[in-house]
């Protein structure tokens, strides 16, 4: 139907007939003339329609021209001129066509939103097919597209094996819900869709498929936020005979390979390592944005004795924590500001926010501001401002409380912080994150789970040495982190049975449990498993970090909303009585409230 895409004309095609297909984005009738901006995904190119007595027929054009409205599907034929009035704005500014022939070829009805407007997102997930027609929109997509091809081409070339795994598989507990699929044939029992690949691809290792990997679609039935959807797809890689070195200077080397063909960027030539230990004390994060200079400071010792309890306690407390961060410039907030850096921070765990301001740091105490400094004196004050490296013109916000609960709100308010007072350098800041804790305790459920998942192996080989330091244990897991975004998690795994019992007993799953649930994988460990391990990378979230979008949506073609819903087919909706019948599901009235 068509010769030429509508981005692509140039230069060099000035005096020859093009035909082209699109999308009116734009069309002006300036009375007998009339130009249309024709839009396919490479781009738009503007058609002008025009009086020319040597032109037969073409008061036909003009007619047809005259009729065009906003997204009509269009054909046109034309001839190829070098624009009067460039446009540097566009690809094709240089260059315009002359029509002799403009076909319609549907007509649009009025649409609900205009592609230039900032139409609210419900309208546009409702039409998503208009939402992704958009040049932004396609911008976006095009980028992951490129992404996933980059991808390919990388691993092919380097012979690991692209293997599809089973979407209908055995539930497992890998720390979120599973999508339940009942089974037909089989009354009562049900699949369940895949949280990962995991477990099949441990079990290739142990089958002699050195190098695997896998664009992988996986589902989770979690609460939804900007970086989560209920499935979303990741790239799966598992190596058989590698240390945690082997895996990452690999998988680093891709990474760097890919947003180099990508995007043109150029990432370090080394990414940093940080134990988790130094994330969470320096950062209070496991997954720290280093494009922030600002760091956490301990102060515990600074204030163990003061009269302020509320420090005093927490900095006594066995699991406490008292930690300090200095905001640059944050003496010119107003006592709002800080009410409302106070209620991020609560959305993040903490019962309040201390703060100071430093007015004039070589005054001392008479240069602070702060409605906690009369319970601390002179000497402490003095140690805190040193402490920190606050100046005059600073600000300090403290935060006490158990060491990860700290952590985890002066952690947010740093990232805050960071944004808001203009503190995030430019470019890419990737590391490695590794040694994480084996468990962590669960009080809720008052047993241990495991930080990433439980066939990630421990750093010791001892069983029993597992077993008698469980709540120090250090895991061989890593993630890589890039700009605050953990971008691809994973570990070397257990390939010795008995550790693996030794875990699943430590997380609470009986012997009994385990065999039924992971059976399969007891029996393949035990014969002749390879050290194995692997790692999986978000491909929404590389590519939203790519597009330069915060949400994960704007690069999946047809996401759900934050209620799990997709707005355009309806989806879940009811099924007849009949359809549950033969699946032999019956649905429970809802409780009464």
């Amino acid at each position: 139907m068509r010769t030429h895409f509508c981005g692509l004309v140039d230069e060099a095609l000035i005096g020859q007939t093009v035909t082209l297909c699109g999308w009116a984005d734009v069309a002006r009738n300036l009375g007998g003339l009339c130009f249309i901006d024709l839009r396919d995904h490479e781009g738009i190119v503007q058609i002008v329609a025009e009086p020319d007595a040597d032109m037969a027929g073409n008061a036909d054009v003009i007619a047809a021209a005259s009729q065009v409205g906003y997204e009509d599907c269009l054909r046109v034929t034309g001839v190829v001129r070098r624009r009067q009035s460039v446009n540097d704005k566009i690809r094709t500014g240089q260059v315009e066509v002359v029509a002799t022939k403009i076909e319609l070829l549907n007509k649009a009805e009025p649409l609900p939103f205009h592609a230039h407007e900032n139409a609210g997102e419900d309208i546009r997930l409702k039409y998503r097919y208009l939402d992704l027609r958009t040049p932004e929109m396609q911008r976006k997509m095009r980028t992951r597209i490129k992404l996933v091809q980059a991808l390919r081409r990388w691993l092919d070339a380097r012979d690991f094996q692209d293997i599809e795994t089973p979407i209908l598989t055995k539930a497992t507990p890998e720390g979120a819900r599973d999508f339940l699929v009942p089974a037909r044939m089989h009354p009562g029992e049900f699949y369940a869709l895949p949280q990962s690949p995991q477990l099949f691809k441990q079990i290739l290792m142990v089958a002699g498929f050195d190098r695997y990997y896998q664009i992988a679609r996986c589902f989770r039935d979690e609460a939804l936020r900007a970086d989560r959807q209920l499935e979303f797809t990741q790239l799966d890689m598992e190596f058989a005979w590698v240390g945690e070195r082997d895996v990452q200077d690999t998988t680093e080397e891709m990474i760097r390979s890919v947003f180099r063909e990508v995007m043109g960027v150029e990432l370090a030539s080394e990414f940093p390592r940080m134990t988790y230990a130094e994330a969470m004390r320096r950062y209070g994060s496991d997954k720290p944005d280093l494009r922030i200079a600002l760091e956490l400071t301990d102060v515990a010792e600074l204030v163990r004795n003061c009269e302020f309890k509320v420090f005093s306690d927490w900095a006594n407390h066995a699991d406490g924590r008292v930690v300090a961060l200095r905001a640059p410039g944050a003496a010119a907030l107003s006592r709002k500001q800080i009410d409302d850096y106070a209620a991020h921070a609560a959305k993040h765990g903490a019962k309040g926010l201390a703060w100071m301001k430093i007015e004039d740091a070589a005054k001392g105490r008479d240069g602070i501001n702060s409605p906690i400094a009369k319970f601390l004196d002179d000497a402490t004050l003095a140690a805190i401002v040193s402490a920190t490296g606050a100046q005059s013109g600073d600000a300090i916000f403290f935060g006490a409380a158990t060491y990860k609960s700290a952590s985890d709100f002066m952690g947010a308010l740093r990232l805050k912080l960071g944004k808001d007072l203009g503190l995030v350098a430019d470019g890419w800041a990737p590391l490695w994150v590794t040694d994480f804790p084996m468990f962590e305790w669960d009080d809720e459920e008052q047993r241990y789970v495991a930080l990433h998942h439980p066939f990630t192996a421990p750093a010791v080989d001892d069983a029993a040495d597992l077993r008698a330091n469980a709540k120090t244990a250090v895991s061989r897991g890593y993630d890589m982190v890039l700009n605050g975004n953990e971008i691809g998690g994973g570990s070397i795994r257990i390939h010795n049975s008995q550790m693996q019992s030794t875990v699943f007993e430590l997380l609470g799953i009986g012997a009994e449990e385990a065999e039924g649930k992971f059976g399969f994988l007891l029996d393949a460990l035990r014969f002749g498993a390879p050290p194995h391990g692997g790692i999986a990378f978000g491909i929404d979230r590389i590519a939203a970090l790519m597009a330069g979008t915060e949400s994960i949506r704007d690069v999946i073609a047809f996401p759900k909303t934050t209620t799990a819903q997709c707005l355009m087919t309806g989806a879940p909706s009811p099924v007849p009585d009949k359809q549950l019948a033969e699946v032999h599901v019956s649905i429970r009235p809802k409780a009464q409230p």
